[in-house]
């Protein structure tokens, strides 16, 4: 209830364009209901020898009562021909505006209430911390993002128009039934708790069907995305026919579930219409003996009969709407879980804004542990440096000793689980993320960018920024020469994460965005890693002029990049091991001694080869 409850909240800007499609549907349901009475004067004043004008009078049985609609019909229509024609086509006329302009209505309700549940769902994800992605499938994402909206776009846009007018025209048909039929109405109440009853049970299954269908789509789609966005790596390990088979087993998967959910589903028509037959047939049974007695005319018995049958449309769709908003109640339910998560990082209500970075960052004792498959796995313990302004701190070690995961700590990706990140004496926790974020700029390895033109990928968060400016950091990023080169300069678009574009150019855009920013702090991580040796002598170079005045902190496998840093800090299973200057390092004949031999040894036991150590050895030396 309480998720119907936040659904309806979204219809509450549209509060007007719903209660007008409301009234216009209770139109079209009147107008069904009235052209089902107007069988009776047909049979019974229309077929008759007999003429009148009081042709729209309706007595109700055993009540005195007569509904008289006479008043409807202009005064000078003089028999019950023109009469009831007339009457029919009026009414077919406002059903058929009233409902044109509802069934407008209610979508423009529908469609902007789902803007609006998309909109707010994809803030709420785009909005949440670095772990929060990590914990969850892109392909889950994207199957909330779009499978499950359209399920609630569905419900409450294409099933609400037509269940309204389901709606009323079931509640006026139910006006007709007892007008005309008397005590032939109370057969038809026998049946309601039968139906409600078993549309709720059906509709139970419904929603754990869906769910689990659901669950299978995203399963697919995750599939989809690392295959496509991997597909390099799945050509060159030859994996195609292994990909292809791990597909079609989480296709059958969500066969098999689509299947279990459409046999729930299924059942509801094939119910209706043996409840819906067995109604009619005791209808039948009791009509005859009202009409042999002469309790009803056959013009009130065949109106009954109709209205009956007519009942069992609305009846049978309302079982398929009850299974549509039980979908979309399951649907819902990812969408709501989504919005609602807890994030890891968050701001506090009363945080301030910082103004900049002009004395030191400090850790203090800090500790960093994450949660995986239940278990708390430690990466870091007591970690203890400060940098200054202009400073260059490097950090070195193996892989996965901690050195990607400290540094992210500093834009705050996550939180500390112990001690603490003064900036400027500000504990990161108690500053704006904005601001913060504001202060820092990154580039690494895995060069992110968009499907979009050369400059709006360097000018990204920065759109109304003049072209000079781009163009100044295009070429302090040695990237302005082959942008030019290009077919459309700097309005190329560079496709789906700068697929157009070699490594080295895509990284240099990302250097370029970076120096556009201009942002105080710097990350580099294990930006030049993945290069060829040309292009790493060019990433390297724009990499001197965006570290120049900055303070920096540098992750790197190659040493040769980081020997001429303020200082150098190793680490060791989460553990700052050794901390000093490159010349320091090699005095302590510690780990980075080692590193440094094992990189730099040439003929003896280099692990690069040969090509590779000499290459080192000549690496842009005066990188800050």
């Amino acid at each position: 209830m309480r998720r119907i409850w936040r659904l309806l909240l979204y219809v509450r800007p549209y509060a007007l364009y719903s209660v007008v499609s409301v009234a216009l549907m209770a139109v079209v349901g009147a107008m069904t209901a009235f052209r089902l009475l107007l069988v009776k004067p047909i049979f019974d004043n229309v077929l008759s020898p007999q003429e009148s004008k009081r042709v729209l009078n309706f007595p109700v049985p055993h009540t005195g009562w007569t509904l008289d609609l006479n008043f409807l019909v202009p005064n000078h229509f003089h028999n019950s021909w023109t009469i009831v024609a007339y009457a029919l086509v009026v009414s077919a006329l406002l059903k058929s505006v009233c409902d044109y302009a509802g069934t407008y209505l209610v979508n423009y309700a529908g469609f902007g209430m789902i803007t609006d549940l998309r909109n707010d769902l994809y803030d709420a994800i785009l909005r949440r911390s670095v772990a929060f992605f990590q914990k969850h499938a892109t392909g889950t994402l994207l199957s909330t993002l779009i499978n499950d909206i359209e399920r609630v776009q569905y419900a409450m846009s294409t099933v609400l128009s037509d269940f309204l007018q389901q709606f009323f025209t079931l509640l006026f048909t139910i006006g007709v039934v007892i007008v005309v039929g008397g005590k032939l109405a109370w057969v038809l109440l026998l049946f309601v708790p039968i139906v409600i009853s078993s549309a709720r049970r059906i509709g139970r299954g419904v929603r754990h069907t869906t769910r689990k269908g659901q669950d299978k789509l995203a399963e697919i789609q995750n599939i989809l995305h690392e295959t496509i966005t991997g597909n390099r790596i799945v050509k060159a390990f030859g994996m195609e026919l292994w990909e292809t088979d791990r597909f079609r087993r989480a296709a059958k998967r969500l066969f098999q579930a689509n299947l279990k959910s459409v046999s729930v589903q299924a059942i509801s028509s094939p119910l209706m219409d043996a409840l819906g037959s067995v109604g009619i047939a005791l209808l039948l049974l009791f009509g005859r003996d009202r009409i042999l007695h002469r309790e009803m005319t056959a013009g009130s018995f065949v109106t009954f009969l109709i209205a009956v049958f007519t009942l069992y449309d609305p009846v049978r769709k309302f079982a398929l709407f009850y299974n549509s908003f039980q979908q979309a109640l399951g649907a819902s339910e990812d969408i709501f879980k989504f919005m609602d998560a807890q994030d890891d990082v968050q701001e506090k209500k009363h945080a301030h804004v910082l103004k900049g970075f002009n004395k030191e960052i400090q850790f203090e004792d800090v500790g960093f542990a994450y949660e995986s498959e239940g278990e708390t796995k430690q990466v870091l313990q007591n970690i203890n440096f400060t940098v200054r302004p202009g400073e260059v701190l490097a950090f070195v070690g193996p892989s996965g000793a901690g050195k990607s995961s400290l540094v992210n700590l500093i834009p705050r990706f996550f939180d500390v689980n112990e001690g603490r990140i003064l900036l400027d004496g500000h504990d990161l926790r108690d500053v704006t993320i904005v601001s913060l974020r504001k202060q820092i700029g990154k580039v690494t390895q895995e060069t992110v960018l968009f499907n979009d033109t050369v400059r709006n990928n360097i000018a990204y968060g920065q759109p109304d920024v003049p072209m000079s400016k781009v163009e100044e950091a295009a070429r302090m990023a040695l990237a302005h020469e082959f942008i030019m080169k290009m077919p459309e300069g700097y309005n190329t678009m560079i496709g789906e994460k700068g697929v157009r574009l070699s490594g080295g150019e895509r990284q240099r855009l990302a250097i370029a965005r970076a120096i556009l920013k201009n942002a105080p702090i710097l990350i580099l991580d294990e930006a030049t890693s993945a290069l060829d040796m040309e292009s790493e002598h060019l990433v390297q170079a724009a990499l001197a002029n965006l570290m120049q005045g900055r303070t920096v902190f540098v992750i790197a496998h190659r040493l040769s990049t980081v020997r001429r840093a303020t200082r150098i800090a190793v680490i060791e299973n989460g553990r700052i091991t050794e901390m000093g200057t490159h010349d320091e390092l090699l005095l302590q004949s510690g780990t980075y001694r080692r590193l440094y031999d094992l990189q730099f040894s040439g003929h003896e036991g280099n692990v690069a080869g040969n090509g590779e150590a000499a290459r080192v050895q000549t690496d842009l030396e005066g990188i800050a």
